[in-house]
């Protein structure tokens, strides 16, 4: 089972953190791997001065609505 978590604090959700969830659930239903992928929030990673932090299983990422699609397709898709 491969981890997501994605900061929805509030510096993060200025940077976009809903629109990033939104696209991350629509690429888990679109790739059908939502039996490997777990999605989830969590409140400030401390991370904050690029785009929006996420984890995957604890390995830190910073993503934005931009490159949500390259980061799934690298980190995500790749491992399962």
């Amino acid at each position: 089972m491969i981890k997501i978590t994605i900061c929805i604090g509030s510096s993060c959700h200025l940077k976009g953190s809903r629109r990033v969830v939104e696209q991350l659930q629509k690429l888990i239903a679109e790739n059908n791997v939502g039996d490997k992928v777990e999605l989830g929030g969590t409140f400030c990673i401390g991370n904050c001065q690029q785009g929006v932090c996420v984890t995957v299983n604890d390995a830190f990422h910073s993503v934005t609505p931009e490159t949500v699609e390259e980061f799934f397709a690298k980190e995500v898709l790749a491992r399962v």
